[in-house]
């Protein structure tokens, strides 16, 4: 082993001097690596300085936004209104709701139903963000119910001018409900005002399967001892309506009998239709049309559904269906008729054309009665009624028939007039009793087409609008007991109660059938 490097160099083949560059330059690179990784260490710990100052900007920048959110909640919730307070109503008797509660549940009801009243009464309440117990729909029938009764039960003080209106309602199968409801006379609207329902005063509301004359006339006797005589009684002109009037002519002498205007025009309009070919032509038309278009491009176009009973009543909206048919075909133009093609119209339309001279006349005669029937609702019967109805119904009246329609009506007003004492004004329509039986209707929904049910009590609550002080008063003197007797009483078992106890049998035998013999 060589003992110095001046020895060992004699073996290298390069001379000593590129030998020491070489060592230099390793030395100079080492040098300048260095300072580039140094250089590059300083930069990067720079930029982490700069991210982190950039996070904690941001921190703060979170930090402030923060602030700034929970002092802008702080404002809203100091500047939000509370929820409203509700007016005091102190429970009434043991019913846990007070008298507005109830007052307002059952005029709900009276609109939207039993079930709407409830479902309205927890929309408005989360609204205004107020914690209340809402009444179930079945409370709310009950107070309903009371109402109703109380309305029938309650005293009333009889004047001289009184008349009645009597009416039948039916729903399905062979029960009608009798409804006698009264007004004073004095009392009557001014003239050239309607009826309203708070003007009537429900006398009975008496449901049976049978209604003679005879059974009308104790009923009539049983109201005049409760109620005093009437100076008339107002009916659609039904037999068993009608002459049983004459018994209450024999406690007072002055009693009238007064028929519907608006039943003895359709009276007198079926007498000039029901036989007459062409309308029987056109009825039959109309029919055909409705089942060749209701689920056609020409639906909107449907005639309207027919009424089967009392069609003669309800004529107006035929008629005028049949009139902007007509319009239509003649009408290119019209926007309506970009539904269809003019061929398509034609095809299903076009009979109407054979019609247009018969459908002038029956317009014409439906536009006598909806004027008499107008003069008759806002003026009432009284004396030179009929003198001044003649002016209305024969103004621009260009065909006999009509002509003659129209003083046919004058002529039964004139009949009714000469009952009328000078200076006495009576109505002369029952239209009034029967938007009532509409309204009751209305509350039944669904089961108007099951027969009457026990809601039928609740048909005096229909006509006035309750009040809390009417409601304290109503529940003052009826209990839900005294609700049950009048049900009891009158309705006893109802369609809904048959049909519940048919099926109830039915299942009972199907169960007893399927029980096996050991277990039997």
């Amino acid at each position: 082993m060589e003992s110095s490097w001046t020895k060992a160099r004699t073996r290298f083949k390069s001379p000593l001097r590129v030998a020491v560059w070489f060592l230099l330059r390793s030395r100079e690179n080492k040098a300048n690596k260095c300072s580039e990784l140094k250089r590059r260490l300083e930069e990067c710990q720079r930029l982490v300085a700069e991210l982190q100052a950039e996070l904690e900007r941001q921190r703060e920048e979170t930090r402030r936004w923060q602030h700034e959110a929970h002092r802008l909640e702080s404002e809203w919730r100091s500047i939000q209104r509370p929820a409203p307070l509700l007016p005091a109503d102190p429970p009434l008797g043991k019913h846990g709701f007070g008298a507005r509660m109830i007052c307002l549940a059952v005029n709900l009801a009276r609109v939207v139903g039993l079930r709407g009243a409830h479902r309205a009464l927890k929309v408005f309440f989360e609204w205004l963000n107020v914690e209340q117990r809402i009444p179930h729909p079945t409370t709310i029938r009950n107070w309903l119910l009371r109402v109703g009764v109380a309305a029938m039960r309650e005293p009333w003080e009889h004047s001289e001018d009184c008349f009645w209106m009597a009416d039948h309602s039916n729903q399905i199968g062979p029960e009608k409900a009798l409804v006698v409801v009264a007004v004073p006379a004095s009392k009557m609207p001014p003239p050239g005002e309607t009826l309203k329902h708070e003007d009537l005063r429900v006398l009975t509301v008496r449901p049976g399967t049978s209604w003679t004359r005879e059974d009308v006339a104790v009923v009539y006797t049983e109201l005049a001892n409760q109620h005093g005589n009437p100076r008339a009684v107002l009916s659609d002109g039904a037999v068993e309506l009608r002459e049983p009037v004459e018994s209450l002519k024999n406690r007072r002498s002055d009693t009238i009998m007064l028929q519907d205007f608006k039943h003895k025009a359709a009276n007198f309009l079926k007498a000039l239709l029901s036989k007459n070919k062409r309308f029987a032509e056109f009825t039959t038309q109309i029919g055909r049309t409705r089942s060749a278009i209701q689920q056609t491009e020409l639906a909107h176009l449907t005639p309207p559904s027919p009424k089967p009973k009392a069609r003669f009543m309800n004529l107006q909206a035929t008629l005028e269906w049949a009139a902007v048919c007509l319009w239509l075909l003649d009408h290119p133009e019209a926007k309506a008729r970009r539904f269809v093609t003019a061929e398509r119209l034609e095809e299903k339309l076009g009979w109407l054309r054979s019609f247009a001279s018969e459908l002038a006349v029956w317009r014409e005669c439906q536009q006598v009665i909806s004027r008499g029937i107008t003069f008759v609702n806002e003026q009432g019967l009284f004396r030179g009624a009929a003198r001044r109805l003649r002016t209305t119904l024969f103004e621009n009246l260009a065909h006999r028939v009509s002509r003659s329609l129209a003083k046919q009506l004058v002529q039964f007003v004139v009949a009714a007039e000469r009952q009328v004492k000078p200076g006495e004004r009576l109505p002369m329509s029952t239209e009034i009793l029967e938007s009532t039986f509409s309204l009751y209707k209305q509350l039944e929904r669904q089961h108007s087409k099951g027969g009457f049910t026990s809601l039928l009590a609740g048909f005096g609550a229909l006509l006035r609008k309750p009040t809390p002080e009417s409601i304290k008063q109503a529940f003052s003197t009826t209990t839900l007991n005294d609700v049950k007797q009048w049900i009891k009483e009158n309705l006893g078992d109802t369609l809904v109660t048959k049909r519940r106890l048919t099926y109830h049998d039915f299942q009972q035998a199907l169960k007893r059938a399927t029980i096996s013999p050991a277990t039997g």
